[in-house]
């Protein structure tokens, strides 16, 4: 199973678990496209405009608490972008969590709950 396939599974099990509008509170989670190929002139662009090496694939708020969350397919490791970034974003006090699987990121939802 891919990286995009088990994100895919996630967003859609937690957008229909906490994010319609009858849910209260209503969280959020997006996406963040830092990959694929692009041509240099949209490389440029999106990197003017804030894109960053190893930033987490998707970002969460949960609860009035923000959370990146990195997903791998099983057996897949981070880049040393994808770890700077965690590093980071840990020290100003952001949960980075490492997902490899829905089943792993239900388990973790649930433990916020």
């Amino acid at each position: 199973m891919s990286e995009d396939h088990i994100q895919a599974q996630i967003v859609l099990w937690f957008n229909n678990n906490y994010c319609l509008s009858t849910h209260s509170p209503r969280s959020i989670c997006f996406s963040i496209p830092n990959g694929g190929t692009r041509n240099i002139a949209e490389a440029q662009k999106l990197k003017a405009t804030g894109l960053m090496a190893g930033a987490s694939d998707l970002m969460l708020n949960h609860r009035g608490k923000w959370y990146c969350v990195e997903i791998k397919k099983p057996g897949g490791v981070q880049s040393p972008d994808q770890k700077k970034f965690q590093g980071r974003v840990e020290a100003l006090g952001t949960t980075y969590k490492l997902i490899y699987s829905l089943e792993e990121f239900k388990e973790w939802v649930n433990t916020l709950c």
